[in-house]
């Protein structure tokens, strides 16, 4: 099957990039459209009324792009919104949730910590997702602040690692053995975690699952690019540099009203 239209991606910002690395790894010869709606980052904060909105927004945007797919690289617009976009838009949708059932399955101490903003812990989706496990203790923390030092690029800073060290540490008390990074924005700061989780704790996050499935859902309904003309194009609602500094300057970034 054959589409050579283009995947199309959003998140509250530059953090849904780490998912469209995995994408672009697994599948280097599709092109693709990137929404950074970093002008309303974070959506943690925010009403699910206000999330649904963005996320429609969003959509529409890149359906007049004639995207073939639309991959949600935001886990609290996915959470709170995925059912209604799914409702309302004859397109497919792949959302990106926080990886618990890894975790779960092979936790040792039956403890995880996960680290995610406000919209996902509160979400109906995220805590039926834990029910499933009631043989797990789960330590969640709110994020407050990092997505905000992200979006600024300031993922190096004192203040940055101050944060994380609050969060991080009590996880560590409570014995995880496993970090599920349940936001986009979150594998940008592994590093800097690594530096803080003892060796035996393992980090998980989505990007290469949502990849696997994008690759999945074009193979059994949509079709693949067979185009010999591949582009990536990004678009941004803010200061254009911290995108292009996580680009690494490899791509051009367009600064669009929306």
């Amino acid at each position: 099957m054959i589409n050579n239209n283009p995947i199309g991606l959003f998140d509250s910002g530059i953090g849904g990039t780490s998912i469209w690395s995995a994408i672009h790894r697994l599948l280097p010869n599709e092109s693709t459209i990137y929404l950074a709606d970093s002008k309303n980052a974070p959506y943690g904060q925010k009403s699910k009324e206000e999330i649904v909105a963005l996320s429609c927004k969003n959509v529409e945007l890149l359906l007049e792009q004639n995207c073939k797919l639309i991959v949600v690289a935001c886990n609290t617009a996915t959470t709170n919104a995925i059912k209604e976009l799914r409702e309302k838009y004859n397109i497919p949708f792949i959302g990106i949730e926080p990886a618990i059932k890894p975790a779960a399955l092979h936790s040792k101490t039956h403890t995880i910590g996960i680290l995610a903003t406000k919209g996902t812990l509160n979400s109906a989706l995220f805590n039926k997702s834990l029910a499933q496990y009631q043989n797990i203790k789960f330590v969640e923390q709110v994020g407050y602040g990092l997505v905000q030092l992200i979006e600024n690029g300031d993922i190096d800073s004192p203040e940055m690692n101050d944060l994380l060290q609050t969060y991080l540490q009590p996880m560590i008390a409570a014995n995880i053995d496993y970090l599920v990074l349940g936001c986009s924005h979150y594998p940008y700061l592994i590093p800097q975690i690594k530096k803080i989780l003892p060796p035996g704790i393992q980090i998980i996050d989505s990007g290469e699952a949502v990849a696997r499935q994008t690759q999945y859902i074009l193979q059994q309904n949509v079709g693949f690019n067979t185009a010999s003309a591949l582009f990536h194009t990004f678009y941004t609602n803010s200061n254009p540099k911290v995108l292009k500094e996580i680009l690494n300057g490899s791509y051009d970034v367009i600064e669009k009203d929306f």
